[in-house]
């Protein structure tokens, strides 16, 4: 009987989790579902980098609209068709579609037809998102902690002015005690007057050959010293200006890669490398209104501060960031030059950079690397002579060096010509 309950119980058991059975499976299944249809914040902000960073911000109006909270503002399926199709929705009429294509001054936003709606719920879900606030108890502990170590400080501090005062007395009373038994002892300190002896001024005076050599010292050195200051007249190595609007190479063409002539495309054609209009700022600066980069805070370059420089620009060009628009108040920015040569000397931007190939490097320095531009070169005249002794034409394939290329070489009896044997050292050529 007992062995016939347990078979029936072992039954029902059975019976009952085979009957379960699909139910747990069908609840395992859509928490997998539902754990794979949870938006990726990350995967959203690669996203919104990717393909809405250039004109939209989170926080802020640019070329379109800030979008943080964007899906509480609209339903999240016309978002999908806005997204993938906005010139399609505005074309049929759609009154949100129209409304925001008015805003904006009849600017058309860009489709993104290759993203998916689960692309799309990842970068609706990092608009949406909120950063935590920092603790507010950790800034406590380390102020608090501030006052202890200081107090430390000036105990360690006093203790050591009472040790230094302490060896001053023992060493005052020492002195004063052997004074005493050496006066009792009859020794006398070395009191007596020394004898009397040549003083060193008359003893020098006396003597001719000493003073002729330190004439022809003195009137050699002065002549050094004169030759070396009148030397330096006019060479500004190392000058280093601050700039009304801080710009940074190291940052444009060190960390951003930007070519030197799309900023000094005058570089090119021309006897100048110009200043740069700030219109072409504005070509990238008009939807980067926020510096997102590296931080140097030993030197006082944070976010803020970059950020700030860029509000100058605007300012200066009369951008208006609210309505992505110019107001026609401009103000001229007074720039400083720091590359200067004589008047007297001629240059040429264009025949060192597009015929000879050199690079700005060459004369300017590192300037990827410059968060501050300076004058790298002495620029003087004997640097553009070293400079000219030093480098071969390129003549292959150039059909103007060709018969020249041929005289020149048996003159000189060399295969390859420098800029000095070309006639690169000609008076003429760097002087009116």
């Amino acid at each position: 009987m007992k062995v016939e309950f347990n078979h029936q119980l072992t039954y029902m058991l059975e019976s009952s989790f085979l009957a379960k059975l699909p139910l747990l499976f069908f609840s395992l299944c859509f928490s997998v579902v539902l754990n794979a249809q949870e938006p990726d914040i990350q995967k959203g902000k690669s996203l919104f980098n990717a393909n809405c960073a250039a004109c939209h911000k989170l926080n802020k109006r640019a070329v379109g609209p800030a979008l943080a909270g964007v899906s509480s503002k609209y339903d999240k399926e016309w978002l999908y068709s806005w997204i993938k199709n906005s010139t399609a929705m505005v074309k049929s009429g759609d009154a949100q579609a129209v409304a925001i294509y008015e805003e904006y001054n009849g600017s058309v936003m860009t489709s993104f037809p290759q993203l998916s709606d689960e692309d799309i719920d990842n970068i609706l879900a990092y608009t949406d998102y909120t950063p935590p606030a920092p603790a507010a108890g950790t800034q406590a502990v380390e102020v608090a902690a501030a006052p202890e170590s200081s107090a430390t400080n000036d105990l360690i501090l006093a203790v050591l002015m009472l040790v230094l005062a302490a060896l001053v007395t023992m060493l005052f009373l020492v002195n004063k005690t052997l004074r005493k038994i050496a006066a009792a002892n009859g020794v006398e300190f070395m009191n007596k007057e020394k004898q009397s002896r040549t003083p060193l001024w008359k003893a020098y005076a006396q003597n001719p050959f000493l003073v002729f050599v330190t004439v022809i010292f003195l009137l050699l050195s002065s002549a050094y010293v004169g030759y070396s200051y009148i030397m330096q007249v006019g060479i500004d190595q190392g000058y280093m200006p601050i700039q009304p609007i801080h710009y940074s190479h190291k940052i444009h063409a060190g960390d951003n890669q930007i070519e030197c002539k799309y900023c000094h495309s005058s570089a090119r054609v021309s006897k100048h490398s110009g200043i740069p209009s700030l219109n072409v700022c504005m070509n990238c600066h008009m939807n980067i209104a926020e510096y997102n980069g590296e931080e140097d805070l030993e030197k006082g370059y944070t976010k803020e501060f970059y950020t700030n420089e860029i509000k100058k620009l605007y300012k200066a060009v009369g951008w208006d960031e609210q309505t992505q628009s110019y107001t026609g108040d401009t103000q001229p920015v007074k720039w400083i030059r720091i590359h200067n040569l004589p008047d007297f000397v001629y240059f040429n931007h264009a025949q060192h950079v597009s015929v000879a190939g050199i690079e700005c490097q060459k004369c300017h320095g590192p300037v990827e690397e410059m968060e501050i531009m300076y004058q790298h070169s002495s620029l003087t005249m004997g640097w553009c002579i070293n400079c000219h002794r030093e480098t071969n034409v390129k003549v292959k394939d150039n059909e103007y060096y060709t018969k020249i290329h041929e005289e020149l070489s048996k003159k000189y009896g060399v295969d390859k010509l420098t800029a000095a044997q070309m006639g690169g050292l000609e008076c003429g050529k760097c002087h009116y």
